[in-house]
């Protein structure tokens, strides 16, 4: 038996949050327990509301005190954690959790230290969105590659899991949007056995409420580089 911890970070998501953890809930695999945590970032709608009225869908709540980004509700994710393996789950309606059962498989039958969720390699359904974001992504994907000899085919992917024990949470600089690129190269560089898996993306617009923007891919490629050229 090995325990999956799930991340959750939560910020202003009273449209979705019930719905994604009754999806996280429900999903279930041979020899694996599931340890789900939610990290509310300071929402300001009815997140925290309808979070405490449904404590069954989860295994703990974290409250911040304030709104410190998604860097910060993932770094007291991560301290709180116990489990074998973190896995990251986005509290909007994007990423199914049924595709869990893809990215454990890898886990139980080959060992593996970091497995990544793409949506580039024939997933079963992906919405088609905005072109600049897949371009942005395929740059940042490919410069990862070269400076880790690495194949990875979408490494922004929301579907990171890896060995707890392949991150401190201590040794994390970052807290934007960055911090995935930084947790993913520390995986990696810690890691020896690396599997990607296809999963369903179902991408919101900025209307729907999607935060990421163009700019925040400077800060990622300067992570990727400081990570590995000044580790």
């Amino acid at each position: 038996m090995i325990t999956i911890s799930i991340l959750i970070p939560v910020y202003n998501e009273e449209t979705t949050i019930l719905q994604i953890l009754k999806k996280v809930k429900a999903v279930t695999y041979k020899g694996v327990r599931f340890e789900i945590l939610v990290i509310d970032d300071g929402s300001k709608d009815r997140s925290i509301e309808l979070l405490e009225a449904n404590a069954t869908l989860y295994t703990k709540l974290l409250k911040m005190p304030v709104n410190g980004g998604k860097g910060a509700a993932v770094k007291a994710g991560l301290q709180a954690a116990t489990g074998d393996y973190i896995l990251f789950q986005d509290a909007d309606l994007e990423y199914d959790p049924t595709d869990y059962v893809k990215l454990l498989f890898p886990v139980m039958e080959h060992g593996a230290d970091v497995i990544m969720g793409s949506r580039f390699i024939a997933p079963e359904c992906i919405r088609v969105s905005y072109f600049w974001h897949k371009v942005g992504n395929r740059l940042i994907t490919f410069i990862f590659n070269i400076l880790n000899n690495t194949t990875f085919t979408d490494v922004y992917s929301c579907y990171l899991m890896f060995r707890r024990e392949l991150v401190d949470p201590g040794d994390l600089k970052t807290m934007g949007w960055e911090q995935h690129a930084e947790i993913l190269s520390i995986a990696v560089d810690r890691g020896k056995v690396f599997y990607e898996v296809p999963v369903s993306y179902h991408g919101r617009t900025y209307e729907d409420g999607k935060k990421i923007r163009a700019h925040h891919t400077i800060a990622v490629v300067w992570t990727m580089f400081k990570r590995r050229l000044f580790r």
